[in-house]
Order: C-alpha cells, then structure tokens, then sequence
C-alpha cells in the first residue's frame, strides 16, 4: 500500500488541535505529525498521564486521523548550541530558566529524555495499529560548532571534533534514555544541526558511537540547495532513515545578490538564491524519492512540513498532500519480465 502521508504540525501552532485536525482531514491527510509546542502536545502531560494522550487520540480518531510521531525540535536546539537571546523565543520559560547558558543546554537535555517517554505513552494508548513503525521522536540536536562551518578564522580538525565530542557527551545519555523506552531519536539533517550534510552526518554517527537508537528525519529541502545528492543520503544511512519529511525547495533563483548562505534577507525576498517551496513548485525530484525510499524498504509515513512565504498555507498544504499522494508508489512484488518464464 503507499505510505500514509501526514502533516507535521509546527507550522501550524497557531490553531488549537481542534481546529486543525478536522482541517487537516479536509486537506486530505492521514494523519498527523504532532509538534510538541502550541497546544498540539505537551510532553509533560503525556509523560505523566496516558488519560492526557487518549484525549490526543481521541481527537485524531473523531477527524479519521491518525499519528506515527511527535517532534521536539525546539527544545533539541537547546541541547548542543551556543544559547543566546534568541533561544528564549523558542523555549518555554521552564527551559529557560534565568537563561544561563549550560543551565538551558542541561534542561533541554532532560526534557528531551522527557519527550521519550511521552513518546512511548502516546503511541501505547494509540487505538488502531494501522502500521507497524517504530516509536520515533524527530527533533534537532544543536550544535557547538556551526558559527565555525567556513573555516576563517582558520578551523582545525581538533576544533570540529571537539564540537561533535560535546554533541556525543550530550546525546548519549539522551539515547540511552530513549533506548529503555524502546524509541528512536531521527535528526533532521539541518544546517545549524551537528549533521548539515552526508559527511558531518557520519560524523555525528561516530560521535555517538552508532548507538542504536540515534538516526534521521529525512528532509530533502535542506541538502538540495546546499548541492547535497539528497538520494544518495537515503541510500548513504539506509538503516538509519527512521522518519521523512517531504519539503520542496528551489535554488538557482533570485537576483544575484545574495547567495547560497543567504545574504541576511528573510524568506521571500526576491534576492534570495533560494528558497522553501511548496511541494511540486520547486527543484525536489520527488520520484527519484519515491524510488529510493522503496529500495531501502522504508515504509513509513511521509509528513509534509509545510513551508512556502509566497503561498497561502490552507491552498498549498492541501495542494501537496495531494502531489505527494500522486507522486508515492507501492514496491513491486514481482519482476515485471516474470510473465514470460514458461515452465
């Protein structure tokens, strides 16, 4: 069967989750990607008490939804990166705190361990196994070291890996953690994330020593306008893609002014070299996708985080929830010359 195909709600913050679910299903999706910010999931809750992630539930189920992740990736910023002013406006004040900085990196930490187990309690209430797919909490991790990513002042290698140790010392104990809840942790390969590409994505692999328990958010909208082969990193950590989102971008755009990195403009400037877009209007190949995702055996959902300034979001959510619904396909189960053997 093709996957189900959901919507990751952190774009969407701003309705209550009784307002966008039954939208959600008017838009034409499966189900849901819950972000653990707005009023969609509150790990808190859900850690302490399964009444909380039923009364979730039952609010997917009475719009015909359903769900296979929560995401955490605000508080996951929070564990590895340099904290500044900015953090306070993505972090709850419990996180905050006075907003020193190893004291946030370490309550981020703990409320990551946190969402594990409100993980772990969502998905054992969850009324209907409509998929076998593995507990999974997609989220960010941070890092030390992306003020660094061009090498001026000169960069040596002591001073990346001493970046990506921090990542390792930090996250271990969160997987351990996740790993007696029986969860997976899936990064969403990011520029500022610890992993931005298929080489720092090795490298925070080893940094974590393969741990079992730590893989990735596929998210092709952050390689491509990099120049990073986005099939090649499915098939680079084919055992380790425990999620996928599906974003569109465009590159190669805008009026010379500003580049690859951005030249300080916000989204939607006409400047930009690129820029998220709405699925089918950018420079994704999402059946080369399709493709790869089937060879590697991922069966998941796919979940549209969806991200375009120039398009209405309730025209363009649904628009691609029904290109990514025309663009999957089921693996075949035969080889399709099989009809000319005779025995």
């Amino acid at each position: 069967m093709p996957r189900p195909v959901t919507l990751f709600t952190g774009q969407w913050a701003d309705l209550s989750l009784k307002d966008l679910a039954p939208l959600a299903k008017k838009m034409g999706f499966d189900g849901l990607e819950l972000a653990c910010w707005g009023d969609h999931f509150d790990v808190y809750a859900a850690a302490e008490n399964k009444k909380y992630c039923e009364e979730r539930w039952r609010i997917l189920s009475d719009n015909g939804l359903t769900a296979f992740a929560i995401s955490n990736h605000l508080v996951g910023q929070a564990v590895c990166d340099n904290i500044d002013s900015r953090h306070q406006a993505i972090l709850s004040p419990q996180i905050w705190g006075d907003g020193e900085p190893e004291g946030v990196r370490q309550r981020a930490a703990e409320a990551l361990k946190v969402t594990a187990k409100a993980a772990r309690n969502f998905l054992d209430t969850k009324p209907n196994r409509d998929l076998d797919f593995p507990a999974v909490v997609p989220g960010f991790t941070g890092s030390s070291i992306w003020h660094a990513c061009y090498a001026f002042p000169p960069t040596s290698q002591e001073y990346l890996q001493n970046g990506f140790n921090d990542f390792g010392r930090r996250f271990l104990p969160i997987l351990d953690a996740f790993d007696a809840l029986n969860v997976n942790f899936a990064l969403e390969v990011h520029p500022t994330e610890i992993a931005f590409d298929i080489a720092s994505a090795h490298r925070a692999l080893e940094a974590v020593n393969h741990h079992k328990r730590f893989g990735f958010n596929y998210d092709p909208s952050h390689l491509g306008y990099q120049g990073v082969d986005y099939v090649k990193f499915l098939r680079e950590f084919k055992d380790r893609i425990f999620h996928a989102h599906m974003k569109d971008v465009w590159w190669g755009h805008g009026n010379g002014d500003a580049g690859v990195f951005g030249g300080h403009t916000d989204f939607g400037d006409h400047r930009r070299y690129w820029d998220f877009r709405s699925i089918g209007h950018g420079d994704i190949d999402f059946e080369e996708i399709v493709v790869a995702l089937n060879d590697i055996g991922y069966r998941g959902p796919l979940s549209i985080e969806w991200e375009d300034v120039r398009m209405d979001r309730e025209h363009g959510a649904a628009e691609s929830c029904h290109n990514v619904k025309s663009y999957d396909f089921a693996p075949s189960a035969a080889a399709f010359d099989a009809a000319f053997e005779r025995k």
